[in-house]
């Protein structure tokens, strides 16, 4: 590590730092820097639970407000269609577009980080089943705005990732389900 590269534990301070300022794309930036010297390729231990639960309270809150974003985007799309206004519904497409290419950057990015370095260096059954849900739910997002085959595809892989989840012991996988603040 250079002298200038934050140790994991300076980027876990940054990380609650930046949820505090409510910098979540940072925050991200710094959980990704811990994720990525954890397992994977790079051979370090798995994250903590802490570091998990930061991890995805950065993703949801990125995720979140494009989600957001994009269904009151697609709302006021359907209503300029309904009322035949196809300058206006054109020009929501485009914008819908860009936001539909950030939330497919965000999808992807975590989605690399949890094949490449999480899954792998998941050593418990927890972990293992937390990882496995996350990867199922940023496909389940991705099929939420895709369409066709890239839609079918991520369905399936969100089926996929629950499935794998599943396969784990009940009570791990109730453990994760009964801590995620996003479930109703």
């Amino acid at each position: 590590m250079s002298p200038s590269e934050p140790t994991r534990e300076e980027s876990v301070y940054m990380a609650k730092l930046a949820e505090q300022a409510e910098r979540y794309e940072e925050m991200v930036e710094f959980m990704e820097r811990v994720a990525r010297s954890a397992g994977g390729a790079g051979g370090g231990e798995e994250l903590s639970v802490e570091e998990r639960n930061l991890l995805s309270v950065a993703y949801k809150n990125v995720i979140g407000a494009r989600r957001a974003s994009w269904r009151i985007i697609s709302s006021i799309e359907q209503k300029e269609e309904g009322r035949g206004n196809e300058a206006h519904a054109a020009s929501i497409r485009a914008y819908r577009s860009k936001i539909e290419t950030e939330l497919a950057r965000i999808c992807d990015g975590i989605l690399a980080l949890l094949d490449s370095h999480l899954v792998p260096s998941a050593g418990g059954a927890e972990s293992k089943v937390f990882y496995l849900k996350m990867k199922g739910d940023y496909h389940r997002y991705l099929a939420e705005f895709k369409s066709g085959a890239e839609r079918k595809d991520a369905a399936e892989s969100t089926m996929n990732a629950y499935k794998a989840a599943q396969a784990w012991p009940r009570s791990q996988l109730l453990s994760v389900l009964l801590r995620d603040p996003e479930l109703p």
